[in-house]
């Protein structure tokens, strides 16, 4: 049984908590006592707000499910405490600087960093962009102009360029775009739109290369409990601790 260390008590940390199967969480980390408090009855976990203490507790692996400022914050102290490290807020690793120095602390200490796909399907065929040529890599990504603060009477696109600019303009929807080029190895192309009839997050991948090409749409259904969560992700990180002590690997 994985013992896990669950940084973040919000929407995906409680889903986590409420779908214990193949892993325990033993402790669960938050600035905010009473959602630490929360989380921690709800899933029988100790609670913590001072991350010395919390990486003292007896877990194996941490789950990151806050932030990509927490990620970036605590990253380095997680791998040097000798664990593996689950990434859900891939956004961080958008920092080039950052991502080299985790990957470079990770290979020193024999650990893992994780990033489970998020709200998309087909990163695992996308890694073939390591090793072949890629001539057409692009997300579109549609939302509510009302998730984006802004006003829209009908589709429009309010975006296009390279990941990290998109980064730039608009911090928040940093984590699909970071996987993607992660996973190929190859910076994607984004048009970000929005919609004022969508009543989901969608993403679409464009992708053409040696291998030939494909199409990918995903139509995120909002978490019960939050709309602003892709409840896919949320469901993307529990397969993956499910599968963490799996001999059987399937995916490339």
């Amino acid at each position: 049984m994985i013992r896990i260390g669950l940084l973040g008590c919000g929407n995906i940390g409680h889903i986590i908590a409420k779908n214990q199967n193949g892993f325990s969480i033993i402790a669960v980390f938050d600035q905010i006592e009473g959602r630490a408090d929360e989380l921690a009855a709800a899933s029988g976990a100790l609670p913590f707000t001072d991350f010395n203490a919390f990486l003292s507790a007896g877990f194996d692996i941490v789950v990151e499910a806050a932030s990509v400022t927490a990620a970036q914050e605590y990253g380095e102290r997680i791998l040097l405490s000798g664990r593996d490290f689950v990434v859900m807020s891939v956004g961080a690793l958008s920092d080039s600087a950052f991502c080299e120095k985790l990957v470079t602390l990770a290979k020193e200490k024999g650990k893992k960093i994780y990033i489970p796909s998020g709200a998309v399907m087909g990163l695992d065929n996308i890694k073939v962009g390591q090793i072949s040529r890629i001539s057409t890599f692009l997300l579109r990504t549609t939302k509510s102009p009302r998730s984006l603060n802004i006003e829209a009477e009908k589709p429009m696109m309010i975006f296009s360029g390279k990941a990290t600019e998109c980064i730039r303009n608009y911090p928040k929807n940093t984590n699909v775009s970071e996987a993607l080029t992660l996973a190929a190895g190859h910076e994607v192309d984004v048009e970000l739109w929005v919609d004022p009839e969508a009543d989901r997050n969608t993403h679409e991948i464009f992708i053409e290369g040696e291998f030939g090409d494909a199409y990918i749409r995903v139509r995120n259904v909002p978490s019960p409990d939050n709309p602003a969560t892709s409840y896919l992700a949320a469901l993307s990180i529990l397969s993956l601790l499910k599968n963490l002590d799996n001999p059987l690997v399937i995916g490339t």
